[in-house]
């Protein structure tokens, strides 16, 4: 049996920075680097509920996904830009495929 398909995601952050946009430690080469993939949902996420100051809930319903999905994508955005940082890794903004 396979999971349930992702469900389609409004993200409205800017769609240049998928693919493009890599921050890295300065002075070091990006192929020396572990990547960190931080999808456009998390960024999203986090833009909604940390800069724009909405709920989880008010971000679920502009993203059309529920609470809890905004809360895992949330806590995993965050923890990868802090995991990219401490560990000087190259944290790279991409869309995230859906799952099959």
């Amino acid at each position: 049996m396979s999971p349930r398909p992702k469900k389609p995601r409004n993200c409205n952050c800017p769609n240049h920075l998928a693919g493009k946009t890599i921050i890295k430690p300065a002075g070091t080469p990006t192929w020396q680097l572990e990547q960190v993939i931080l999808g456009l949902d998390e960024l999203e996420c986090l833009r909604l509920c940390d800069s724009e100051g909405l709920s989880q809930s008010e971000a679920g319903d502009e993203i059309g996904v529920s609470r809890g999905t905004v809360q895992r994508l949330v806590n995993s955005g965050r923890k990868k830009i802090i995991d990219s940082i401490l560990n000087n890794q190259a944290l790279i903004i991409q869309e995230t495929e859906p799952e099959e």
